[in-house]
């Protein structure tokens, strides 16, 4: 049986992740800091869904501090899906050195970590992010990213760069996951269709920056999965390889579309406030995603509207809503 490390498994892919791997039989340990950046609580209860199973182990420990983390990792592990990191544009404008803290020296740690211990596969969540305001669309792995446009967005080209790194010099066997706006139950409170649902089904006003013409692709939580445990497959089916693969849905949404699908998808009334665009945000995030069907036959299948809907039900029945 494979045991696998996953770090930020309390967040809302970590979680998803490792109830996944559990239901396939594999030996999970999960770290996790309950990084305040949200509701710890939130993060409790996602962990409280899987903590009791057999086959999980919890260990709480932060990243970025390196003797604690080389006391606290664990053996025997096979494979390490690093998740762990600290999410958000904005907020990383306003104090990126937190960011390259709990991201870039986080990485490094985990990286040291392995090699020490001889782990030689990691899946690492990096973010479409990293491709700033390229003006080609779609997006393909192959394309310059030196051009980051948000703190948080230079810190997951710099985990990239470390994590070519460590292939180079040890031989490790590294995926790059390039995520493109993932969605679904569980989704952090601070992005968007969550905090745009929320909005409206506390009959509040909602606000919209720019006109509405930005674009993003967004990736329904269960074929994000899908595509890393195709990463996971891919690792463990081969020796020393050097990846990067966006895990998108193909698809863009527009900014006044995924509003419009939300309101009709709660059946409230539009009640939108119109503001500049913010710094940092992109113009349009589009997944080139041949090399990850190439590479191990990704293929999205929910449709935007799909997955909201679900989003929708899953609230609801958070909060109590009835349908």
């Amino acid at each position: 049986m494979k045991n696998i490390l996953v770090t930020g498994c309390a967040g809302f892919i970590g979680s998803h992740l490792c109830e996944c791997l559990l239901k396939l039989n594999y030996q999970v340990v999960g770290i996790d800091n309950f990084d305040p950046f949200y509701n710890i609580d939130i993060k409790k209860k996602n962990l409280a869904a899987f903590s009791v199973h057999p086959n999980f182990q919890f260990i709480e420990v932060d990243l970025a501090e390196k003797s604690k983390l080389e006391n606290e990792f664990p053996e025997g592990i096979d494979l390490v899906v690093h998740l762990a990191g600290k999410a958000g544009v904005r907020p990383s404008i306003e104090d990126p050195a937190s960011y390259i803290r709990a991201n870039v020296v986080a990485t490094q740690n985990i990286l040291d970590a392995m090699n020490s211990r001889g782990i030689q596969k990691m899946a690492f969540a990096s973010s479409s992010s990293v491709y700033g305001n390229t003006k080609e669309t779609p997006f393909t792995e192959s394309m310059d990213v030196s051009n980051p446009i948000s703190p948080y967005a230079a810190t997951k080209k710099a985990c990239e760069l470390l994590n070519y790194t460590a292939h180079s010099l040890h031989g490790t066997s590294i995926i790059n996951m390039r995520f493109f706006t993932v969605f679904g139950p569980r989704q952090r409170p601070d992005l968007a269709i969550h905090k745009f649902t929320k909005l409206i089904r506390e009959g509040k006003q909602i606000t919209m920056f720019g006109d509405g013409s930005t674009a993003r692709d967004y990736t329904y939580i269960d074929d994000t999965l899908k595509g890393i445990l195709g990463a996971i497959h891919y690792l463990f089916a081969n020796e020393k390889v050097y990846k990067t693969v966006n895990l998108g849905n193909n698809k863009p949404v527009l900014l006044r579309d995924m509003i419009q699908t939300i309101y009709n998808v709660t059946g409230e009334k539009p009640n939108i406030a119109y503001l500049p665009m913010q710094p940092g945000d992109v113009d349009i995030t589009f997944a080139d995603i041949s090399k990850a069907q190439r590479l191990f036959n990704y293929q999205p299948k929910t449709d935007f509207k799909t997955g909201i809907q679900q989003f929708v039900v899953w609230y609801d029945a958070e909060l109590g809503i009835g349908h």
